[in-house]
């Protein structure tokens, strides 16, 4: 089957770059989903733990979620609907971007703006999908690391959102990193294998002696297990360049928020420019390295 997909992107470029888009912006939508709900999940499973350890009976309207009555809330259920006027979206009023353009970016009941946020998540998962498959092309390495973009999508924004990296993401990718890598999609299982441990004890190594010195958390577990992921798809090698290339990222992303007006001391967590860094090598970390390499020599 992968042959045959590979066989008909080499003689049609254009069909795997239409099938990396169209999946790209369903995905995207999706996206949105698991931003918004899966941190609303987590929070919502946490006070239902603490009020059972601590043995309070009374329950809010989100704890009796799943008994009588109550509306079941999940990454499936409820159907999306607007958050001014809770009018249930239309399947035709949720077609990735292109609805967005139609309405004129507001709902069709009440009028209210919808966020810009929507559809460019939606083209940011489309757009990396297709660079993805350009690198390459319709093969399984393609497919998982389409998978692992979509991860790094939602995880960088949760934890754009809420400073949050939820276990639910990067324990998954995590897995299926190391899983790849036995097949050797991206690098071999040695590399990939010691790049997991490396990368969870590298930050875990600068968590600790930065609160030894300061007395401050400068970074969250969730940091650890994201470059942890990172190196259990990329392989040990490519470690060093991601955190120079996420300390090069927060340096100019930090630098924009703030000119255009952003609170410094509303600091943005480290996940993100992980993330992207990490994007970054896994599609063009050897040509990096190797124009880093001659320009020194």
């Amino acid at each position: 089957m992968f042959e045959n997909l590979l066989l008909l992107d080499q003689a049609y470029p254009f069909v795997g770059i239409s099938i990396a888009l169209v999946l790209g912006l369903l995905i995207g939508s999706f996206l949105n989903v698991v931003v918004y709900r899966l941190p609303v999940m987590m929070e919502r499973d946490w006070q239902s733990q603490a009020k059972q350890i601590l043995e309070i009976q009374d329950e809010s309207p989100s704890e009796r979620e799943g008994k009588s009555g109550a509306e079941t809330f999940n990454l499936i259920l409820p159907n999306s609907r607007c958050p001014s006027c809770s009018r249930p979206i239309r399947p035709w009023e949720n077609i990735p971007v292109i609805s967005y353009l139609v309405l004129g970016g507001n709902c069709a009941g009440c009028k209210d703006s919808i966020s810009i946020r929507y559809p460019l998540i939606e083209s940011l998962t489309a757009l990396l999908t297709v660079i993805v498959v350009i690198q390459y092309g319709l093969t399984p390495a393609a497919i998982a690391l389409a998978f692992l973009t979509f991860g790094l999508i939602a995880l960088a924004l949760i934890d754009y959102d809420t400073k949050l990296l939820p276990d639910d993401i990067t324990l998954p990718l995590l897995w299926l990193g190391l899983i790849a890598n036995y097949y050797e999609l991206v690098t071999n299982f040695s590399s990939a294998f010691w790049g997991a441990i490396l990368g969870y004890l590298t930050l875990w190594s600068v968590y600790h002696a930065f609160r030894l010195v300061t007395g401050k958390e400068g970074m969250g577990y969730g940091d650890f297990k994201l470059l942890a992921v990172l190196g259990a798809w990329m392989g040990w090698e490519l470690l060093p360049l991601i955190i120079i290339l996420s300390s090069l990222t927060g340096a100019v992303i930090g630098g924009c928020l703030i000119a255009l007006g952003r609170d410094r001391n509303n600091s943005i967590p480290f996940g993100p420019y992980l993330a992207i860094a990490g994007w970054i090598a896994l599609m063009w970390g050897e040509q990096i390295t190797r124009a880093y390499l001659e320009y020194v020599a």
